[in-house]
């Protein structure tokens, strides 16, 4: 995607360092910084400390940073047991989003193939490279299949803008180009279509206002932050026109995960008859969990995301705390929203209703537990 007419993504291999480099999202908008990551616990520290975040580019950052594991490897790129214990650490950085395990999976499998006498190391590259743009190009096809649930509002409102309501950021920073929820929204920007976003801040790290209103802004979309909140008052009101999110893990059977506080604006579209759309690669449905409820690992993480709140004041970033010092916090990161809730998933191989049935008769060639 274009930052300020340069072509940008969140993750990159640098052939001349020949290590991998990332945006910290901690920073934005305020500061844009790039990490260079040369060792597996840089990968995991990126994961972990969310300079990094969304499905998608979580998987990325896995995958590569199963590559730092051959590359930095004390016993040479076919020590199997090493390559083993250092996967197993980076798919532990974060328990929620299921992209992560998948990413890592995949690069393991191809090495697990090759022999010792084969370039491991390249290989790693290769498979890590050939996911991230894989998932540019489902993001596209994503954008190209919600484009059309667009283009039906703004026909029906005789080409007024349309009204997308998101939460979180499903956007290019999530993901490698485009977004999963936003894809559809940068497509129908450059087909000319009037839209407007309404972003959540997304407390408590307030993806929303720094880094969806972050990337909008860069590409022209007319936007405006609101409060978590405002949705529901925004729907009564007939302000908003259909709800698009991402999410960090999909059952089969369409159960949601996303950031926490979806569950609520899909109660409030549904009150409101506003559909209530979730866009997703096929790589973060988990075709194994049935019950997304009860199943899905729910990460809890520290309260001083809740207690302290960032932002840039006149000697640059600082941290202020908000609540008492001495009152504790809770910090659940995600929650699920149930499939019927769910008007339909944008996926890249097309839009389908939020059921089993219909999620497999996209995915044929996928299983999970009976």
């Amino acid at each position: 995607m274009k930052v300020d007419g340069k072509d940008t993504r969140p993750i990159w291999f640098d052939p001349k360092s020949r290590y991998v480099n990332v945006i910290d999202q901690r920073v934005l908008p305020h500061e844009l910084v790039v990490l260079e990551m040369q060792t597996v616990d840089d990968a995991i520290f990126a994961i972990k400390e969310m300079v990094v975040r969304g499905a998608p580019l979580i998987g990325i950052t896995g995958a590569y940073g199963v590559y730092l594991a051959v590359k930095n490897a004390p016993g040479g790129p076919a020590d199997s047991d090493y390559l083993r214990e250092e996967c197993a650490r980076i798919r532990a950085a974060r328990p929620t989003a299921v992209n992560l395990a998948w990413a890592v999976d995949r690069v393991q499998q191809k090495l697990e193939i090759l022999s010792a006498q084969d370039d491991l190391l390249e290989a790693a590259r290769i498979e890590a490279g050939a996911i991230a743009e894989e998932e540019a190009d489902n993001c596209r096809q994503i954008g190209l299949h919600g484009l059309r649930l667009i283009e039906a509002v703004n026909r029906h409102k005789e080409g007024g803008s349309v009204n997308i309501l998101t939460h979180c950021n499903a956007g290019w920073l999530a993901t490698i180009e485009y977004g999963t929820a936003t894809a559809p929204i940068y497509l129908a920007h450059e087909e000319g279509l009037k839209v407007h976003v309404w972003v959540d801040e997304t407390r408590p790290l307030n993806q929303g206002a720094r880094l969806t209103a972050w990337e909008l802004g860069k590409a022209g979309i007319p936007h405006t932050v609101i409060t978590d909140n405002a949705g529901g008052h925004l729907m009564q009101r007939g302000l908003v026109d259909m709800v698009i999110v991402g999410t960090d893990r999909t059952t089969y059977t369409g159960d949601v995960a996303n950031k926490i506080g979806t569950y609520l604006k899909a109660l409030a579209a549904k009150d409101n008859q506003i559909p209530f759309y979730v866009a997703l690669p096929s790589s973060t449905f988990d075709w194994q969990l049935r019950d997304g409820v009860r199943e899905i690992p729910i990460e809890e993480r520290d309260p001083d995301e809740i207690r302290y709140v960032q932002g840039r004041g006149e000697n640059g970033l600082r941290n202020v705390l908000l609540p008492p010092e001495d009152s504790p916090a809770g910090n659940f990161a995600f929650d699920v929203t149930p499939a019927r809730l769910v008007s339909a998933f944008i996926t890249e191989r097309g839009v389908c209703q939020a059921s089993e049935e219909a999620v497999r008769g996209l995915f044929p060639e996928k299983t999970g537990r009976p």
